[in-house]
């Protein structure tokens, strides 16, 4: 696997509790802090967190600088063309500070629940490859649009307002025919440390290489997001995601290097203010110089 040379950047993954104070706390932290992005789970079946995209709203309106995605949020409760138009309201708002990362849906039996489909795996895909296409031509900015699929339909709606700036459409999936969706039309993909260790990582970028070239695309051009958690400062010593912030550096900076991603969401846990400012000050500078270092070196001469 090789690196890809994109630019390396560093978020935070922000849990949704629903404390009137503390997510926007943190959130603001973050943007002072420097960080690019802000990623917010989307679970609102689980009555501890808030609502993803009202408390992306209210993160948005208190930060003036980080990009704000939500990381990722369930298609299945969330009917695409109502989420490109909030998409692209909330990118204006912010000055066009909005990506979008978008799941097939996961943990059905809530999902049912709450009033939404129960989809399998085949139908998952199916419904986020349709999802996309809705999504864009709601951005598109034409008059009138219609769409008929098998999940989803357009009858002549007139969409708008077109978003800020061109958001970017990240998936949040690892099985192997929606990476093969990521590849032929993503613009980039969301997988966690805890669900994909870096040993599975070559497989998959493969699968959406050989997809992105297949459609006409540079895999270079599709974004790779890696939320990572751990402890900063201890853990357990087996992981990579454990100890001094140099152990993390030189972690982040491998996962960069040899297995081509380039954005890594750091998920808060105990200590979280702590947490976020070690990461911040500590592990994000030491990455950056040492990705440099090595892309300096392995530069034609």
């Amino acid at each position: 696997m090789a690196d890809y040379r994109r630019p390396i950047r560093f978020g935070y993954f922000l849990i949704p509790y629903a404390d009137p104070s503390r997510p926007l706390h943190l959130a603001e932290l973050a943007d002072e802090l420097g960080l690019d992005y802000i990623g917010v789970q989307d679970h609102p079946y689980q009555s501890r967190f808030h609502d993803t995209w009202t408390l992306l709203t209210a993160i948005a309106m208190r930060t003036r600088r980080i990009s704000v995605f939500p990381d990722v949020i369930s298609l299945p409760l969330r009917p695409p063309a109502m989420l490109a138009k909030a998409a692209a309201s909330l990118d204006l708002l912010s000055g066009g500070r909005f990506e979008l990362g978008l799941g097939a849906g996961a943990f059905w039996d809530p999902i049912a629940a709450m009033g939404g489909p129960r989809r399998t795996p085949g139908e998952s895909v199916r419904a986020l490859e349709e999802a996309i296409q809705v999504i864009r031509l709601m951005w598109s900015g034409e008059r009138s649009i219609r769409f008929r699929g098998e999940f989803y339909q357009l009858a002549g709606v007139h969409p708008g307002p077109v978003p800020a700036h061109s958001i970017g459409i990240w998936l949040g999936v690892i099985r192997p025919r929606a990476l093969a969706l990521t590849g032929r039309l993503a613009d980039g993909w969301v997988p966690s440390f805890s669900y994909v260790p870096p040993s599975q990582l070559p497989a998959m970028q493969a699968r959406i290489d050989d997809a992105a070239r297949s459609a006409g695309r540079e895999p270079a051009a599709i974004q790779r997001l890696y939320n990572v958690g751990g402890v900063i400062g201890g853990g357990d010593p087996a992981s990579p995601l454990s100890g001094a912030p140099e152990r993390w550096a030189e972690s982040l900076a491998w996962f960069a290097l040899e297995h081509g991603m380039d954005t890594f969401v750091f998920a808060e846990g105990d200590n979280a203010e702590d947490q976020l400012r070690r990461f911040a000050l500590e592990v994000v500078p030491r990455t950056r110089e040492l990705v440099e270092q090595a892309r300096r070196a392995s530069a034609p001469r």
